[in-house]
C-alpha cells in the first residue's frame, strides 16, 4: 500500500473525522477504519488523530491504507444522471434552491424508485450547470433540508454546500424556518381559526398515527394552528401553521376534529372526501418564512424573507 494524501476542502470541514472517512470510503468496514486511525495508518496534519477529531478546510490527511479503497468508477456512471434534471425552481442563489415539489414525486429514493427522486433531480440539475461535480468532492453532495410526503406537494429546500446544509438543518430543528400549508377540508370547522393542542402516537409498522386529547405512554405533544380562508360549507380552504412537526400531523389532526382533508384515503372517513378530489390529498406546503433568532453564517441574508407558491389549486 502506498502513501496517499487527501486535502480537506470547504465542503468537508466542520465534521468528525470518522464521519468524513465513512463517506469518503464507503466500502471500508467501520472496524478497519477505526483500526487504521488507532494504529496511525491515518494521520491528521502529520500527527496521530482520534476518530472524534473535527476536521477543517486546509487540513491534510495522510493515509497508508489498501489501494482498493481508493478505486474510483472510471465510467462516471453516476446514479443521479438517470433521474430527470427538470425542476420547478421558486428561488435559487449560490447556496440554496427552493423547489416546488409536485405530488407524486418522492424526495429520497427507495426500493421502488431506486434512482428517480427529488434529491437525485437536484444533483443532476446542478451537475448540468457545472455547480456539482462528484470528482471534486470528497464527502459532500447536494442535499435536501426538509422532506414532504410523496403524495403532498410544496416547497422543499436544497443546500448546494455543506455550510448551508448545516445551518439550515439547525434552523429547521430549532423551528427558525416557519412552514405554512394550504389544506382543503371536508365541511367547515365551527371556529374560523384556532390552535389545536393534542397528543400523537405513531404506529411504525402501519405508518399511521393516532391522536389523543391527553398525554398517553409514548405520545408526543402536537400543536396545529389553522385559519379558514374561504368555505362553501361543503369544503373549506384553510391555511395551517405547524408549531410542531410530527408525521402526518396535519392530516391526522384535522381528521381528529372531524374535518379530514379532501382526498385523504388514510385518515378520511367514507366516500364524501373523494368527490372530485383528484389523485392526492388536498395538502400543499405553500409558504416558507425565514425567521432566524441567531447567527446563520453565510445565510444571514435570508433572514426575514418569505417565499410562497402562488395559485395552488385543489379540486373541490
Amino acid at each position: 500500500m502506498d502513501m496517499r494524501t487527501i486535502e480537506i476542502k470547504e465542503n468537508d470541514g466542520g465534521q468528525r473525522l470518522d464521519k468524513f472517512l465513512s463517506k469518503r470510503f464507503k466500502t471500508m468496514p467501520k472496524s478497519l477504519l477505526y483500526k487504521y486511525i488507532r494504529t496511525k495508518y491515518i494521520k491528521l496534519n502529520g500527527k496521530k488523530c482520534d476518530k472524534a477529531d473535527f476536521i477543517k478546510a486546509g487540513d491534510v490527511l495522510t493515509l497508508y491504507i489498501k489501494d482498493e479503497f481508493f478505486e474510483e468508477n472510471p465510467e462516471k456512471n453516476y446514479e443521479f444522471l438517470k433521474a430527470p434534471d427538470k425542476l420547478s425552481v421558486i428561488y435559487e442563489d449560490e447556496n440554496i434552491l427552493l423547489l416546488d415539489k409536485k405530488p407524486g414525486v418522492i424526495v429520497h429514493q427507495d426500493k421502488s424508485y431506486h434512482f428517480d427522486s427529488l434529491v437525485m433531480r437536484v444533483q443532476h440539475y446542478l451537475y448540468n450547470k457545472g455547480e456539482y461535480n462528484p470528482e471534486r468532492e470528497n464527502s459532500f453532495s447536494p442535499a435536501l433540508v426538509n422532506r414532504i410526503d410523496r403524495n403532498t406537494g410544496g416547497i422543499v429546500i436544497a443546500a448546494k454546500n455543506s455550510e448551508s446544509l448545516r445551518v439550515l438543518n439547525e434552523k429547521m430543528r430549532t423551528r427558525e424556518i416557519e412552514k405554512y400549508y394550504l389544506a382543503l377540508l371536508c365541511g367547515k370547522p365551527k371556529r374560523e381559526s384556532g390552535i389545536l393542542i393534542d397528543y400523537l402516537i405513531k404506529n411504525n409498522s402501519k405508518n399511521t398515527v393516532r391522536i389523543y386529547n391527553k398525554p398517553v405512554d409514548g405520545s408526543k405533544k402536537i400543536i396545529t394552528e389553522y385559519k379558514i380562508l374561504e368555505s362553501d360549507g361543503r369544503t373549506s380552504l384553510a391555511e395551517i401553521h405547524l408549531h410542531t412537526g410530527r408525521t402526518h400531523q396535519i392530516r391526522a389532526h384535522m381528521a381528529y376534529i372531524g374535518h379530514p382533508l379532501v382526498g385523504d384515503s388514510k385518515y378520511g372517513k367514507g366516500k364524501k372526501n373523494f368527490i372530485n378530489s383528484g389523485k392526492y390529498q388536498a395538502l400543499y406546503a405553500y409558504k416558507l418564512a425565514f425567521n432566524f433568532k441567531s447567527d446563520a453564517g453565510r445565510l444571514n441574508y435570508l433572514n426575514g424573507r418569505e417565499y410562497k407558491i402562488e395559485n395552488v389549486k385543489f379540486n373541490r
